[in-house]
């Protein structure tokens, strides 16, 4: 039995996990990363810190298996990184410690300069959301009722709009946003921006 619930503090050490086997376009990372938590502290650990009630975690008899996270406001979040999560993360993994073009040290990057979105995109969309299930979370469901259930608390907050950024590669993960009635809003090299509007709170 699968249940969809909030995040508690003793969740971090599963999310971080759940994290790093998915890490790899929706596949596990494990076999990429010396340190195991690295990834977690990047895509995990600043919603945990800064954005709990927006936390959902999906549970069953093995154990903790996905989570959804979002942030209300993404400028504000990002600004609270910079202020007190990224700088003790920046001395524990120096730029270069990892050299050049492994995983490792593509992430040890994002720590040192991480990526800022962009006016034009949250002056419409001011909250975004981030999503993994393990294997044997996905296609039942609780993906979806996991996203619908942050929907529907963003906006009861405030947010008139809710983005996400997703690898080109998953081609998974997009088929899976557009069923959820999110739009391209544009791409990078690597990256697609999809968004979904939000109804605002009843008066």
């Amino acid at each position: 039995m699968v249940t969809v619930r909030k995040y508690r503090p003793g969740d971090r050490s599963a999310l971080y996990e759940v994290c790093l086997r998915t890490g790899s376009d929706g596949e596990d990372a494990s076999a990429l990363y010396r340190d195991p938590r690295l990834l977690g502290e990047v895509y995990v650990g600043p919603y945990l810190q800064f954005a709990p009630e927006f936390a959902l975690v999906a549970e069953d008899d093995e154990g903790i298996g996905g989570y959804a996270f979002g942030a209300l406001e993404t400028k504000a979040f990002e600004a609270a990184c910079e202020s007190s999560w990224w700088p003790p993360l920046r001395r524990r993994y120096p730029l270069g410690a990892a050299g050049e073009r492994s995983a490792n040290a593509a992430i040890v990057r994002i720590i040192h300069d991480p990526p800022v979105a962009p006016d034009g995109l949250v002056g419409e969309f001011p909250a975004h959301l981030h999503i993994d299930l393990l294997p044997r979370f996905q296609g039942r469901g609780y993906g979806r009722a996991m996203m619908t259930t942050l929907f529907e608390a963003l906006a009861q907050a405030g947010a008139r709009g809710v983005h996400l950024g997703v690898s080109r590669r998953n081609t998974r993960a997009i088929g899976f946003y557009k069923h959820l009635g999110m739009s391209r809003f544009g791409e990078t090299d690597d990256t697609v921006i999809m968004t979904l509007p939000l109804a605002p709170r009843p008066e």
